[in-house]
């Protein structure tokens, strides 16, 4: 994966993490109410669009002061056309091909465009609105074609393919030959060598996917509009905190109902309301509006969407001579085909399924124990989970937030952790404009106080951003371009209401951290070319570095310095804090099977042989989930096929099994730092050094072994997850 101008193109996005793999209140929409202002096209107006030149702020941040919607659609013309100027310059120049008028003059082209696209697709997933979904859904198929008339250019491949024939002559340092062979390997994989009736059924094909991808992504935003659940009294909503009522009081009272409460949907199959709410009948109403979420029971049905998405990938792999688009994918990653990833993943599937069957016994047992004769169904598991929880581990989950309040979490806890690691601080810039008024600026100076690039926290929730958490980059570091990182981590925290602390429930602390292990990742980046910068690694590798930084959520240290009473500032007690290390393993069983079927359920929609039609999405489904011995009714996959965004509509296609490959590196390198020393300044630099500074300008796994000295082993996955009886080979 490479965060090069030509991807953005092709997937007319810019995010990651976890990670997988976009406002009413914007600074941006409120610029653009005004139907006449999108349509000025006076010379005056184009010459002071703000995407033409540099920003003149701290490292070229996006002027949102200066941006509006009207600046996007002629910046993206502009953008386009002056790129493929440059483009054709390049390819018809009649000077001999070399590495620099050829491979790093194409690194050097199309800076408008990618400042517009760098905006634009963020906001397009943090903060939209309908203005920008539409012209996502017009530019989508432009930049698809941009990009093939890019790739399939004959004259440019025939150079970049003329350097890459006589490589071993160039003389070329590590990374530019990893860049000379990723160019060539990406046009090949484009369809360059292919004749010119190929070449056009690709472009068909390319076409038709961009449009269908922002299509689902789209989908998605108004499947979270329709699907609200909509409660009546008070009483309904027993066994949650005043806190939260408020909260959907306020949720009801901005869509217009006022004296009702509203609860909205978290793109995944899971909600995580359905742990303290008493009435069984509103936690089915919620998992049902959930799970069927895309189905024909409201208004947008994603079936068909991922139906011909599959049909269509199926199509484009067998064009460029590949059995199927896993096979496709999985040649640029680690595990190198489909077959190695589901056999890690079925690998697994006895001991977790073991791990579930014994979950499931405690949670019967408490259904029985409170007075219920109901059957085990899904919208039942978290709420008598979370009861067995209490009873094992006498831990009060509401209790345990009181000691993570959102802004010591962040500053004392994540920047903390990150300081003793690194030796980097933030510190908050005001003076820098941002698109929402919720997110805030941090410049990040590093240990010798030099200063590194820009972060931007924008981690609430809002009706206009899509569900999840990840990290994105407006400007991506380049010693080439002479440009710094400016990185954003996007979650979706509910926002107490004013004047109340937003508090954290454990796992979105450690989500906190996850992303911002992707946000150093980016940071720390110490490349030459922007193509492989940060975050431009394989998938499978990807989700690494931000899963090693999760497990820093619990260090002794780390925690006594941010987990305090968010009314007295007391300490977490050694007992809640006991209780809350020893019930890190409980329920991993559910959480580890949930991911493993929606990543097998990624695989079985991928290796369908081409020309396979999806006629009914749900059975397709439900085969594969049966075929792979995890069709488990109370263990529903974490997402369903029509809300997989991930795969559908983000990135991660043939390639959400990477999460879990990407922890076998992220438990034994944590392993092994804390068996050499833990948390410490000559740890966190080792590791900066050879993983994180490095981008793809080193094969990864090279990367790893020059850090750690060997490759990984599973066992530390394995007791990081608490999984026991594993059969594997």
């Amino acid at each position: 994966m490479r965060k090069t101008l030509l991807a953005v193109a092709v997937s007319a996005a810019v995010s990651l993490g976890a990670c997988s793999d976009a406002n009413d209140s914007s600074t941006t929409e409120n610029k653009t109410a005004s139907t006449e202002a999108s349509k000025d096209s006076s010379q005056q107006a184009k010459e002071a669009n703000p995407f033409y030149k540099p920003s003149p702020l701290l490292y070229q941040a996006p002027d949102f002061d200066a941006i509006e919607f009207k600046h996007f659609e002629p910046a993206f013309e502009k953008g386009m056309e002056e790129h493929m100027a440059e483009i054709e310059a390049i390819a018809n120049n009649s000077a001999e091909p070399t590495f620099e008028n050829t491979i790093v003059a194409m690194e050097k082209s199309g800076e408008i465009l990618g400042r517009v696209s760098s905006v634009f697709y963020n906001l397009s997933s943090s903060n939209s609105n309908e203005q920008i979904r539409e012209l996502q859904g017009k530019l989508a198929p432009k930049l698809a074609a941009h990009s093939d008339n890019i790739r399939l250019n004959a004259k440019l491949f025939a150079r970049i393919k003329s350097l890459h024939d006589k490589r071993d002559e160039l003389d070329l340092d590590t990374a530019s030959e990893r860049l000379l062979e990723d160019t060539y390997k990406g046009f090949v994989r484009a369809g360059a060598e292919l004749n010119e009736d190929e070449q056009q059924q690709i472009r068909d094909v390319n076409s038709q996917l961009s449009s269908l991808t922002t299509e689902f992504r789209n989908s998605l935003m108004n499947l979270t509009k329709e699907n609200v659940i909509v409660v009546d009294s008070k009483e309904e909503l027993a066994g949650l905190s005043d806190s939260q009522i408020s909260s959907l009081a306020s949720a009801a009272e901005s869509r217009d109902m006022p004296g009702k409460y509203a609860i909205t949907l978290t793109n995944t199959t899971r909600q995580s309301i359905l742990t303290d709410l008493e009435n069984r009948e509103l936690r089915q109403r919620i998992w049902e509006a959930s799970s069927n979420r895309g189905t024909g029971n409201t208004e947008t049905d994603t079936r068909p969407m991922v139906a011909k998405l599959t049909q269509l990938r199926a199509e484009k792999a067998n064009l460029l001579g590949y059995d199927t688009w896993g096979d496709y994918v999985l040649e640029e990653n680690m595990a190198g085909n489909p077959e190695a990833a589901q056999k890690m993943l079925r690998d697994l599937v006895p001991a977790v399924v073991s791990n579930v069957e014994s979950e499931a016994e405690e949670i019967r047992a408490m259904i029985k124990a409170e007075g219920e004769q109901h059957e085990l169904k899904p919208w039942d598991w978290f709420y008598y989970a979370e009861k067995v929880r209490e009873e094992k581990y006498a831990i009060d989950s509401d209790e345990v937030k009181k000691y993570f309040e959102f802004n010591r979490v962040l500053e004392d806890g994540v920047f903390y952790a990150m300081n003793q690691l690194f030796g980097i601080t933030f510190e908050e810039r005001n003076d820098i404009p941002v698109y929402q008024d919720d997110v805030v600026v941090y410049e990040v100076k590093d240990v010798d106080g030099s200063s590194l690039g820009l972060f931007y926290a924008d981690y609430y929730a809002r009706d206009s951003k899509r569900g999840g958490a990840w990290m994105s980059s407006f400007r991506t570091q380049s010693e080439l371009m002479n440009q710094k990182p400016v990185i954003l981590n996007n979650m979706n925290i509910t926002k107490a209401p004013e004047g109340e602390p937003t508090l954290l429930s454990f796992d979105e602390v450690s989500t906190m951290f996850h992303e911002m292990g992707h946000a150093l990742h980016g940071m720390f980046s110490d490349v030459k070319y922007p193509s492989q910068a940060g975050t431009s690694v394989p998938r499978d590798y990807v989700e690494f570095p931000s899963t090693f930084q999760e497990d820093w959520t619990l260090n002794p240290k780390v925690i006594a310095n941010y987990a305090k009473h968010y009314e007295t500032g007391e300490q977490i007690p050694d007992e809640l804090l006991q209780k809350v290390l020893d019930a890190r393993n409980f329920n991993q069983g559910f959480d580890t099977l949930e991911y493993i079927s929606a990543a097998l359920l990624d695989l079985e929609y991928h290796t369908v042989e081409p020309g396979t039609e999806i006629s009914d999405v749900e059975k397709f489904e439900q085969d594969a989930l049966e075929k792979n011995g995890v069709a488990i009714e109370a263990v529903p996959p974490r997402y369903r096929s029509t809300y997989f965004a991930h795969v559908f509509a983000g990135g991660y296609s043939a390639g959400y099994y990477a999460y879990m490959w990407s922890e076998v590196l992220a438990a034994d390198a944590f392993k092994h730092m804390g068996n050499n020393g833990g948390l410490s300044l000559e740890n966190g630099q080792a590791f900066r050094k050879e993983i994180l500074s490095k981008g793809s300008s080193k094969d990864p796994m090279q990367q790893y072994i020059d850090w750690r000295g060997q490759e990984p082993t599973v066992e530390a996955l394995l007791e990081r997850r608490g999984l026991t009886n594993p059969s594997i080979d």
